[in-house]
């Protein structure tokens, strides 16, 4: 299949750990950050620890958007559920995301209505059919989903919907970089830049990671290829004393982004002055909210929320796991009391969460398999 088989090649795997082995400084250990799920999921089911050195460590980051939502914004959706005549619609990955009384499906089980929808569009569906309920979809997302609402939000305007609203929990990714940089709690040598979102944004909004704080990003694809490469790429920079953004997912990312994407959500969204990321406090303009102009699809307007900032579990991590400080298997309930049928943190739920891909592909500790690993 072509874009996949190129892209699994183990010869071509085997080659890329040589020439990465190569360019390792004796006695220097290297860490890079894996800024999207996806790229964790790759790199723990065709296991490419065990085609690099040990002195390279690979650790998550908060390019999870499920992972890095709050509880509290767990709790207001399934208060909007709860009023009179409203249908919620949501993504899948967010029915088992645990709020402070529980997910969507347990609200469900207590009488509520929210329904899973595979797009937004779904949702308008739904308003068509039920004039006397008001459907509410719940979007979320990094930049990569974000143009679909705001794509449904012109429908929903064209056709003059008035049962039909959003509540927006979009987030923006480089707030989020910009944070884990300043934290004193991780120091990185570099970043393998998340492909979906660069779809859209491209790969400029990228650049002060390298001019101002000295780090190299490689914005990767997600095969297994994908990924060394732009792991070479990263320690070639390095080796030459560089730090730039390099696009290797060049056949899906243009360099300049997606101009269509980009003035649909501009015309619909701006930036919010703060918003909650799990783990990571609190952000300044690293989330989105529906203009003024389209108040009226504006589900935080329409419904009067709690708003309340609720705690994570004391006995979670995830936190700890988004900003690269902890590996999953770091946790003291991980595989235990969390597991994807029991999860108490949202990395547990999410099929981009690190959590979830340690556990689901056998990550338990931090021993390689050596019978993998390149000569």
């Amino acid at each position: 299949m072509r874009f996949v088989d190129e892209y699994r090649d183990a010869d071509k795997a085997r080659a890329l750990s040589a020439q990465i082995a190569a360019l390792c400084e004796p006695g220097r250990q290297y860490k890079f950050m894996e800024v999207c799920g996806g790229h964790t999921h790759t790199i723990y089911k065709h296991g490419l620890e065990d085609y690099l050195p040990e002195n390279i460590t690979l650790v998550h980051g908060p390019g999870c958007p499920v992972c890095v939502i709050p509880m509290g914004r767990i709790d207001d959706a399934i208060h909007i559920a709860r009023q009179p005549d409203v249908l919620m619609t949501s993504f899948g990955d967010m029915m088992r995301v645990p709020g402070s009384g529980g997910s969507f499906f347990d609200s469900n089980a207590e009488g509520t209505n929210i329904r899973m929808v595979y797009s937004p569009l779904d949702s308008l569906k739904l308003a068509r059919q039920n004039p006397d309920r008001h459907v509410v979809f719940m979007g979320i997302g990094f930049e990569t989903t974000a143009p679909s609402t705001a794509m449904t939000l012109l429908r929903a305007e064209q056709e003059g919907l008035e049962n039909f609203s959003v509540f927006c929990n979009h987030v923006t990714i480089i707030p989020a970089i910009k944070a884990i940089l300043d934290s004193p709690d991780l120091r990185l040598d570099g970043f393998l830049g998340p492909g979906h979102v660069s779809t859209v944004i491209g790969c400029r909004p990228y650049e002060f990671i390298a001019r101002d704080y000295g780090k190299p990003l490689v914005v990767s694809g997600f095969e297994p290829l994908d990924i060394l490469e732009s792991v070479y790429r990263l320690l070639r920079q390095l080796a030459e004393g560089r730090s730039e953004v390099e696009n290797q997912y060049t056949r899906v990312v243009p360099w300049q982004g997606n101009r269509t994407a980009l003035d649909v959500i501009g015309r619909t969204m701006r930036l919010r002055p703060y918003f909650e990321w799990r783990g990571l406090g609190f952000i300044s303009h690293s989330a989105l909210r529906l203009r003024d102009e389209y108040a009226r699809f504006d589900a935080e307007r329409i419904f009067e929320l709690p708003g309340l900032r609720v705690a994570d579990p004391k006995s979670c991590q995830c936190g700890e796991v988004l900003k690269g400080v902890l590996k999953p298997w770091e946790c003291k309930v991980f595989g235990t009391a969390c597991t994807p049928e029991t999860p108490i943190g949202t990395c547990m739920v999410s099929p981009e969460g690190a959590c979830a891909a340690y556990y689901n592909f056998g990550r338990f500790n931090r021993e390689r398999v050596k019978e993998a690993s390149a000569p």
